[in-house]
């Protein structure tokens, strides 16, 4: 019997899988018969034996962008010096040494740092920087507190006061906050917590943004107050003084167009928060609305504002003055 020529019927659809097609040709680099792959690997292996980036591989095991570093032997010295927390100490293959090098090797073994050597290339790479002098300092982040922590912590040692039974005892107890609204320069925010922790201040409060953070710089400029001195971080100052103000806390703008003189505004017996602004811009417009009272400093007409570490102090020590006379006035 003859073959019908030609499709036949219920045919179609049969060979569909035979025709499909396999995709795009795959580049010549890619076929490992191709000339084009061979010389591709050979570009590969000799990119994986440059130094350099060899010597990038290996710094990214132990560091990132977002680390903070102290460079250079002098302030590498100063910052185990006074303290400042810290996980590891890079050194220089083959550094000369010299008095300031062996005292900070020193000081690494009493603190228990991991002590790692690197060469040049590293060290460049870990430092993001040639001027590091054969030093990098790697320091612990800082550990912040809740603004819940802060409060709870104040309010304890007040009613731990308040036992005695003394109207002086209870008024020097009162809790005592600083925030800083847009403070950017470490070490100003480092001067502030020094500052706070000289005139007995329960704790520092920072927003999250626009805002300096305790770094080894600010660690340092406190002189190790930071140890000793919580600082919380929050995510809307404004809505932070707000919730304070809940909790029976009553909140002091530091302010050049003030209506009283810091020190004179009636609520430096009460528990209290004062915040300070930027010496540019000073306080923004919601947070300076959420204080109940907006003070200022006296100064003479040559100088029209102090930046914020010295603000803060002037203001501190002026609670400080006002809640030492009304302990007195209550004997």
């Amino acid at each position: 019997m003859a073959m019908k020529k030609g499709p036949t019927k219920g045919s179609g659809g049969k060979h569909r899988n035979a025709l499909k097609g396999k995709g795009p040709t795959p580049k010549a680099e890619n076929r490992v018969y191709h000339k084009a792959y061979k010389a591709k690997q050979a570009a590969d292996r000799r990119k994986m034996a440059d130094p350099r980036l060899a010597a990038r591989r290996r710094a990214a095991k132990f560091t990132s962008e977002s680390d903070d570093l102290v460079i250079g032997r002098n302030a590498v010295l100063e910052a185990l010096r006074c303290g400042v927390p810290a996980t590891t100490l890079y050194v220089a293959a083959r550094i000369e040494h010299d008095d300031r090098t062996r005292e900070i090797v020193r000081l690494a073994g009493i603190h228990g740092l991991n002590l790692l050597e690197a060469d040049r290339l590293e060290m460049d790479r870990i430092a993001r920087s040639s001027n590091h002098q054969g030093v990098v300092l790697k320091a612990q982040p800082f550990q912040y507190s809740s603004l819940a922590e802060l409060v709870d912590r104040a309010d304890k040692k007040a009613r731990a006061m308040e036992a005695a039974n003394s109207e002086s005892a209870r008024i020097a107890a009162r809790p005592l906050f600083i925030a800083l609204d847009g403070v950017t320069d470490p070490q100003n925010l480092g001067a502030v917590i020094r500052s706070a922790a000289a005139f007995g201040a329960n704790g520092v409060i920072l927003p999250e943004r626009r805002s300096a953070s305790v770094t080894a710089a600010a660690w340092k400029v406190s002189a190790g107050a930071a140890a000793h001195m919580p600082v919380a971080r929050v995510v809307n100052l404004t809505k932070a003084i707000e919730s304070l103000k809940e909790r029976g806390y009553y909140s002091v703008g530091l302010d050049g167009g003030g209506d009283a003189l810091v020190g004179e505004t009636g609520f430096e017996t009460d528990p209290l928060v004062v915040v300070l602004g930027s010496e540019g811009n000073g306080l923004s417009r919601l947070v300076r609305e959420a204080c109940d009272s907006i003070a200022g400093i006296p100064m003479s007409n040559m100088v029209e504002s102090l930046n914020a570490s010295v603000a803060a102090g002037i203001t501190l020590y002026a609670v400080a003055r006002a809640r030492r006379e009304a302990a007195a006035a209550a004997k």
